[in-house]
């Protein structure tokens, strides 16, 4: 997992660690944020006060995080989902303990240290899998506890979110990304047609056959200039195309008079055929692109 993944996590052990704390039946005495009154003076290097830890802010509280856990349990080289479930684990209840509970569920030895092979059983493990059977693991250490007829609501209550959060993230990694929309356009019947009617080639081949048809009946075609008669032959179709779409037009808009004229309709919106223009080789060819009508 990459190191932008510590600060959404450290976010996640917060919200269940809370602020500061002194309960008497804590081994770990006074407590801000997580961070125990011995676990801070460790951290300083000398002897610390409640007071001080009262005072503890969330960026120290942060450096301790990464330093002493984090780190420790290789927190930036976990998948998502699993780095959250051992992060939380080892603050929880240290560093050792929830990596030997890792490596256990991951069938690797159990020395409490992420090495080489702890690693690579990570690579090729399920994270979904890893973060069910690692908090299974967890909440039996706990529940063996004999402080749990007092924390054991809250520490299963707390087992169970962060397993749920951690199932988040590994679902999070395992969509599938969304099929893109094709952006091939599928052309209409009439486009094709157009496209054939108007492509040169396909002129220059048809003269090309008659030609050689010609020659076997005996006429001779040796004389015959095929690109100039195939420019003609375009250029008549261009002509006649052209002609058929203006007599089109005409037709189409005293039809829409003569409809506007019967309705009795003043004001509204006029109509006209939507035409489109196709250009192929130097000419022009406008031809009805559609019998369907919008407004002008």
């Amino acid at each position: 997992m990459a190191s932008e993944s510590f600060e959404p996590a450290l976010t996640c052990v917060l919200a269940q660690e809370g602020g500061y704390s002194d309960h008497p039946a804590d081994p770990g005495g006074a407590t801000m944020m997580g961070i125990t009154q011995g676990t801070l003076a460790e951290w300083r290097g000398n002897a610390v006060t409640k007071a001080d830890v009262r005072a503890l802010s969330r960026t120290e509280v942060a450096e301790i995080y990464r330093k002493r856990y984090w780190d420790s349990v290789h927190g930036d080289q976990l998948p998502a989902g699993l780095d959250l479930a051992v992060f939380d684990f080892a603050v929880n209840s240290g560093v050792s303990r929830a990596v030997r509970s890792l490596q256990r569920v991951l069938g690797v030895a159990a020395d409490g240290r992420v090495g080489p092979e702890t690693l690579q059983a990570v690579a090729i493990c399920d994270p979904g899998e890893m973060v069910t059977r690692l908090s299974a693991l967890r909440l039996a250490f706990l529940e063996a506890l004999s402080t749990f007829p007092v924390f054991g609501r809250g520490w299963t209550r707390r087992v169970r979110e962060v397993e749920a959060e951690a199932r988040k993230l590994v679902s999070a990694l395992s969509v599938t990304p969304a099929r893109l929309p094709s952006t091939t356009k599928e052309l209409a019947p009439m486009d094709i047609t157009k496209g054939i009617l108007t492509s040169r080639t396909v002129w220059a081949n048809a003269i090309g056959i008659g030609a050689l048809a010609l020659s076997w009946l005996g006429f001779d075609t040796s004389g015959l200039d095929k690109g100039a008669l195939t420019d003609s032959l375009l250029q008549a179709l261009a002509g006649v195309s052209f002609v058929a779409s203006t007599m089109f037009r005409i037709l189409a808009t005293k039809r829409l008079d003569s409809r506007d004229e019967t309705s009795g309709l003043i004001g509204e919106p006029r109509l006209t055929v939507l035409y489109a223009s196709g250009v192929d080789h130097g000419f022009s060819v406008e031809t009805p692109a559609s019998w369907y009508m919008c407004a002008r």
